[in-house]
């Protein structure tokens, strides 16, 4: 594995690639609070027969952190820097696995250049309104409709080491399992003097993702690009049906349910990483994916 960084529009972007050059592209986009840190193990495991390419969001990770006030931070300005990273990189077909944030990054660039993606991975990474847990998201949609103190105050402790503990443990069958390591580097990074500005901006800015489903789900039916969903059944961020509801528009789609949480790799490695490697060897052609 390397650990590289790239200067897209003045800013360094830190991404994690390994792989043969010419082999097909499966590009990993990351969650919040997280980083390509939460692919560190699966990344082996996929680049003995793909290129792997794993980029830190801008804020996040190793990336470069601007304030709110040198970058307008919004999932189209994410979503903007990641296809000229993979431009940079010569890039141009790639399969997408996308978790939690880099969901919304992920559809963002299907839908820019449908013909690029040889296919779809969701990892707990939301494409229906059917997924959204009314009970985490309600603070979210106050907070994206109007920005006061009171509605701050209902998203602001997500910020907190106790609240990302909960999305890395929350759902596991055993806890222990999952190393302290995540949530502790987390929340080290989100912690930096002026993330939480960049997060909450991030926040607000969750509002324009449902309106993109539709559009999704239409890209969907038309390309008919193969589709993967593997997540945690008792995550209470994205609940079991946003994975159900694939089937809706892709219904080829291949849907696996285990007994894990948000950050399912944290628990279940060694059962998601033979489901995605027989998906991608059974539903992306092999050979070049890179220009």
């Amino acid at each position: 594995m390397r650990h590289r960084h790239a200067t897209v529009r003045g800013h360094s972007l830190f991404y994690r690639e390994a792989g043969a050059p010419d082999a097909p592209v499966v590009v990993l986009l990351h969650g919040y609070p997280t980083s390509s840190f939460m692919f560190r193990e699966l990344i082996p495991r996929l680049a003995g027969s793909y290129r792997v390419i794993a980029p830190d969001h801008l804020g996040f990770g190793l990336s470069d952190a601007p304030p709110v006030d040198e970058f307008a931070y919004s999932f189209d300005a994410l979503a903007d820097l990641t296809a000229e990273l993979l431009a940079a990189l010569g890039v141009t077909r790639y399969a997408i696995y996308v978790q939690d944030y880099g969901a919304p990054v992920g559809w963002r660039l299907a839908l820019r250049d449908p013909d690029a993606i040889t296919a779809i991975i969701s990892q707990n990474g939301n494409a229906y309104d059917a997924g959204f847990v009314e009970d985490f998201w309600a603070p979210v949609w106050a907070w994206g409709r109007e920005q006061t103190p009171e509605t701050e105050a209902g998203v602001r402790p997500a910020l907190s080491l106790e609240a990302i503990r909960w999305q890395y443990t929350h759902g596991v069958p055993d806890a222990e399992v999952v190393s302290p390591d995540t949530w502790h580097h987390d929340h080290a990074l989100v912690s930096r003097p002026g993330n939480d500005r960049v997060q909450l901006r991030l926040f607000a800015d969750y509002t324009t993702n449902p309106p993109l489903y539709p559009a999704l789900h239409e890209m969907l039916r038309v390309t008919r690009v193969p589709v993967l969903a593997v997540w945690g059944r008792n995550d209470e961020i994205f609940g079991p049906a946003g994975a159900e509801a694939f089937l809706a528009d892709a219904p080829d789609a291949e849907v696996h349910l285990l007994d894990g949480g948000h950050f399912l790799l944290e628990s279940h490695l060694d059962d998601v990483a033979p489901i995605i490697r027989d998906f991608l060897h059974r539903r992306v052609a092999t050979g070049s994916v890179a220009a």
